[in-house]
Parts: structure tokens; C-alpha cells; sequence
């Protein structure tokens, strides 16, 4: 096997979203065009984050490799004439919103993004868990007519998932602002 040049190890063992991102995006800005970034995370959603962040800037996504519970990912950093702007999902719900619409018993369809264990101990009430790196497997299971409210942790993850949405023709997805970190309302548990 071809050992892959790396310029940069990024360590982000032990963080969870969005500091992988935050910090890998710092990270590629110092490097030229052309180098390739390694980034070590411990955060199995940095899997998902990771892929779709180098895919929504335009930098290549080169790779993945896992060794004893680390995440390996590779991206390089494309020409300046190949990147563009990252853009947030303009569709969002609050907080405050969300939980008037489920005091007042409003019947939602709410998708929890984020990893099984962050789901199991504390999740929106009736939300289901499809994690952010599955999405492709359990599109089937969803009605692009239908409208979607999307959480994670903070709003970055559930950001990319509500534009993959909307990429495969889902008009009615909402992403959850600030995300779950805030909120204060009731939760379900496993």
C-alpha cells in the first residue's frame, strides 16, 4: 500500500462536534494548496461532520481509517478557484418555537442526528435517531412531502443533514437552533 504525504496532524481526540470541524477548518487554512490534512478524532459523528464539511467547501475528501477507536480522516486542501463559501441552512426553528409547538401537542416529525449515545440519554420527546452518517441508509424510510425537523448538539451537523435533505429534494426540513446543549424543556431517555 502507497503511504499517503501528510503535512498536518490535526489532534482532536476526545472532542465532540463541532470542534473537529471548527478546528480542521482553521487547520486548512494555514496549509497550501494541495497539502493533505490529517485529522485524529475520537467523535464517530466527526465521520459524517468531516466528509460533509470538505464536501460543502470544496476541499477533497480523500479518506477514512479507524485504529482502536480513532478516526483517521484525510482531506486536501483544493485551489482556491475549486472552494466555495460554506452556507447555512436558511430554514431553522428556535428553541422557544420548538417547545411551544410541543406544549401545545403539535404532532412533529423530529429526526435526533446525533450519535445512539447522545440519543439515548436525553433526546426531544418522540424524536427518532437516524444518525448523521446513516442518513443514506434510511432515506427510503422518509417522505420528501412530509416536514422535517432536524437536532443535533449544537446545530452544525443537523445543518449539513438539513441541506443533504433539501439536495435530495426534501422541501420541508427545519434545522433546530442552537440544539440540543440548550435546551431546557422536557427529554426522553433510554
Amino acid at each position: 500500500m502507497t503511504k499517503l504525504q501528510v503535512n498536518r496532524t490535526l489532534e482532536c481526540e476526545g472532542l465532540a462536534c463541532p470542534l473537529p470541524v471548527v478546528r480542521t477548518k482553521k487547520a486548512i487554512d494555514q496549509l497550501n494548496t494541495g497539502e493533505v490534512l490529517e485529522i485524529r478524532a475520537t467523535d464517530k459523528g466527526s465521520v459524517a461532520d468531516l466528509k460533509g464539511w470538505a464536501k460543502g467547501t470544496g476541499h477533497q475528501y480523500i479518506g477514512l481509517k479507524e485504529e482502536n477507536g480513532v478516526y483517521i480522516h484525510y482531506i486536501r486542501k483544493a485551489d482556491p478557484s475549486e472552494t466555495k463559501e460554506e452556507s447555512k441552512f436558511p430554514h431553522t426553528i428556535s428553541l422557544e418555537d420548538l417547545q411551544n409547538k410541543l406544549s401545545a401537542g403539535e404532532k412533529l416529525n423530529i429526526i435526533d442526528v446525533r450519535e445512539p449515545a447522545e440519543y439515548a440519554f436525553g433526546r426531544l420527546p418522540g424524536a427518532i435517531s437516524i444518525p448523521a452518517g446513516e442518513l443514506d441508509a434510511h432515506l427510503h424510510e422518509l417522505d420528501p412531502a412530509q416536514e422535517y425537523v432536524i437536532v443535533c448538539r449544537t446545530g452544525s451537523r443537523s445543518d449539513r443533514v438539513c441541506q443533504a435533505l433539501a439536495d435530495k429534494g426534501f422541501q420541508h426540513v427545519r434545522n433546530v437552533l442552537p440544539g440540543m446543549t440548550a435546551w431546557n424543556g422536557d427529554l426522553e431517555t433510554n
